[in-house]
Parts: C-alpha cells; structure tokens; sequence
C-alpha cells in the first residue's frame, strides 16, 4: 500500500474503534506511521479522510446506485433491488460506528455537514434514497414497476429498512455471512414488491 491507502486505512480503523468526533488527524497519522504533514499531503482536512473511507473501504453502495440506473430494463427488478439492499445493509452496517459521533453535538455535525457540502456537493446521506428513486422511476416508466408505485417513497421503504437491519446488526455485533445477508436482502424486498 502507499501512503495514502495506508493512511485510509488506518483512519477507517480508528474511526471504527474511536468514532469519527475522537478520530483526530494527528491520531489517524500516527497509527498509519506518519507524520501529520505526511497526512496533510493527501487529504486537505478529516472530512476528507472520512469521505475517502465510505468511499474506498466500505461496501460499495454508493457506485452500485450510481450505475442502476443504467441497467433499467436490464435483469430482473426484484433481483436488482436484492443487490442494492444486500449492499446497503452492509454498507451502513460497517459504516455506524465511523458516523455515529458526527451526531454527538450539534456543532460537530453542523461543521461536518457544511464541510462536506463544500467538497463533494450531492454525496450526503440522501443520495442513496435519489439514485434508488430515479432507477424505481426509470423501471416504472418502462413498464417493469405498476404505475401507481411513488419511486421516492418505496426506496425509503427499502433503504429503510436495510437501515434499521444494519443499525440491528452493528447493536448486536452479529456480523451475517454472506447467505444470511442475501436472504435478509431478499426478504426486505420481497415484503416491498408484495405491496405493488
């Protein structure tokens, strides 16, 4: 790895382990074996780091969501969500205990949500729910949703709902392997789908 894979990664552990309010930048350098300059070469501040690590080092639902909906009319609907719920539950499984202490005060999360704008303006929490709505939307207009299905709303359903497994998951720390995920995936949309 190189310098800025191994500072990555040490920030996801310590964001792990510590949170993101605990996660200092001169913490995040020493455990990668670096000075904070070192640090400060790569990545201008830590929200930076911490984008970089939802990004690079955690399930990818963020790339997932931004190429469904290229594949409307691809595959089977029901498949397709299966992947992205599968995918979100461990995304946002892994990524509680980096993001939980944004929300400790705030203060903090005011800072971290306007620094956040500044450098990658769309990328906040809603972006999963946008991207999920606008593939739902392209399937419907296309025949492969009923008509009366709302996208926006049946992808807060199912995001949701992988939300509140994944809370379950990281509460508990029952890590599911990889079939346990895909039933649970399956069942979360397959009780969606049963609705349309």
């Amino acid at each position: 790895m190189g310098t800025r894979e191994d500072i990555i990664a040490a920030a996801a552990r310590i964001m792990r382990d510590e949170g993101y309010a605990r996660a200092t930048t001169k913490e995040i350098a020493r455990a990668a074996g670096y000075s904070e300059a070192a640090l400060y070469k790569h990545f201008h501040d830590k929200t930076e780091i911490f984008v970089s690590v939802l990004t690079e080092r955690l399930p990818g639902l963020v790339p997932l969501l931004g190429d469904l909906q290229g594949r409307a009319g691809e595959g089977a609907v029901r498949d397709n969500l299966v992947d992205v719920a599968r995918t979100a539950i461990a995304f946002y499984a892994e990524s509680f205990p980096l993001s939980a202490s944004v929300f400790s005060s705030r203060q903090l999360l005011a800072a971290h949500r306007e620094r956040l704008r500044e450098l990658a303006p769309g990328s906040g929490p809603d972006r999963p729910l946008t991207a999920l709505a606008a593939y739902l939307r392209a399937e419907r207009d296309g025949g492969r949703v009923p008509a009366e299905v709302d996208p926006g709303a049946a992808a807060a359903l199912l995001l949701g709902a992988c939300f509140q497994q994944a809370f379950l998951v990281a509460f508990t720390g029952d890590r599911p392997d990889g079939d346990t995920l895909h039933d649970l995936a399956a069942d979360l949309v397959g009780a969606l789908v049963a609705c349309w």
